[in-house]
């Protein structure tokens, strides 16, 4: 009972520490607030406004259906130019992509000789260019489907595919961006907020303090989690309710108790490799520099960016001893899915079981830390 009261009043310093900091409450209030409105409406997946051209050689009613076609919000209004300027325009940037209609299109299609189409693509925008070459290729195939179809020419298949999105219906790219915003910022401020406490017991000098009451490493490590932590998952829940489904109007159907759950879990994981990280620095600015790269292949790798699946497999088996991919699944599955916790809870099991070697690993160094400012 003396430690557990020994945590829970070190952690109370920690909060009024935390809370006596404009700096990183500020961070952590942009984080959890415009950051994610930023992101969820200014990275965009799907086609929008994109610039397109067409070279018709073909000048027919088909040629001029397909032209027409395109139309906002999907694409602006298809210009119509010479072969001799496609080039050009698309060194240029003018254009992200080009349909090239050659002569004899029509009088081919409806004589059964498979014309060919040629779609120039500007792939330096890789994104716009792989969505947007589905895009084009579909409502091409579909106005020649529906100009086939009024000549009454076959068209029908002897089968047809109807997708149907669970989340998400129409695919929009800030539902998903806003709710891994949150996810993925759980992770960074976990990383910075659990290392900067560390930091700013030496430059405060109160680790000398620390060190003449009675009190041991673990009931210092664990007050620094459980503080931290708690701010964390608060800032997060809230972002959930207050932004991203009352401010964008973003449905989340998951449970939000279970995902804070989760997320108490994973922030003892994940804040323990903080602080180990912050026994190797002395000031923050190394710190920073030590914790970047840290939580950006956290980030970048946990399988809310890349899936997994897209990995090579000596990484796919490298990032299962990360916490964060086992969170990236668990998170998703609640708040996407809508699992509960007889779905998700191997990942929890994960995390528990990787923050447990992250804890004894942080305790150690900690341990040396503290030995070595006497």
């Amino acid at each position: 009972m003396r430690s557990l009261r020994n945590i829970f009043r070190l952690g109370l310093k920690e909060l009024w520490s935390l809370f006596r900091d404009p700096v990183l409450m500020a961070l952590v209030a942009y984080t959890f607030t415009a950051a994610v409105y930023a992101v969820a409406h200014g990275v965009r997946t799907e086609v929008r406004n994109a610039a397109i051209a067409v070279v018709d050689e073909n000048r027919s009613t088909v040629s001029n259906r397909v032209r027409e076609a395109f139309l906002p919000p999907y694409f602006q209004r298809a210009a119509l130019i010479g072969i001799e300027e496609m080039g050009p325009a698309m060194d240029q940037g003018r254009y992200s992509f080009v349909l090239h209609i050659p002569a004899g299109f029509e009088a081919d299609l409806l004589a059964g000789n498979h014309p060919v189409l040629q779609l120039n693509v500007d792939a330096t925008a890789m994104t716009l260019a792989g969505n947007g070459t589905a895009y084009v290729t579909r409502i091409v195939q579909d106005e020649l489907a529906g100009f086939l179809s009024e000549r009454g020419a076959q068209t029908a298949l002897p089968a047809s595919l109807v997708p149907r999105a669970r989340f998400n219906p129409n695919l929009q790219s800030q539902w998903f961006f806003a709710v891994m915003q949150v996810i993925g910022n759980v992770t960074i401020l976990a990383v910075v907020l659990s290392g900067a406490a560390v930091i700013r017991e030496r430059e405060h000098g109160t680790i000398e303090h620390l060190m003449v009451m009675p009190v041991t490493a673990l009931e210092i490590m664990l007050s620094k989690i459980w503080a931290n932590g708690l701010v964390i998952v608060a800032a997060a829940v809230l972002s959930l309710l207050l932004v991203v489904e009352t401010l964008m109007g973003i449905p989340v159907p998951g449970s939000i108790g279970v995902f804070a759950a989760g997320a108490a879990i994973y922030l003892f994981s994940v804040t323990s490799l903080s602080i180990m990280l912050a026994t190797f620095a002395t000031t923050m600015p190394q710190f920073g520099l030590l914790a970047i790269p840290v939580f950006v292949v956290l980030y970048l790798l946990s399988g809310g960016v890349t899936p997994l699946e897209a990995m090579p497999e000596p990484l796919r088996s490298l990032m299962q001893l990360s916490p964060a991919t086992h969170f990236t699944s668990f998170a998703q599955a609640v708040l996407y899915r809508g699992a509960g916790f007889p779905l998700v809870w191997k990942d929890l099991l994960a995390v528990i079981c990787i923050g447990t070697v992250f804890l004894g690993l942080a305790l150690g160094r900690f341990r040396k830390t503290m030995a070595a400012a006497r």
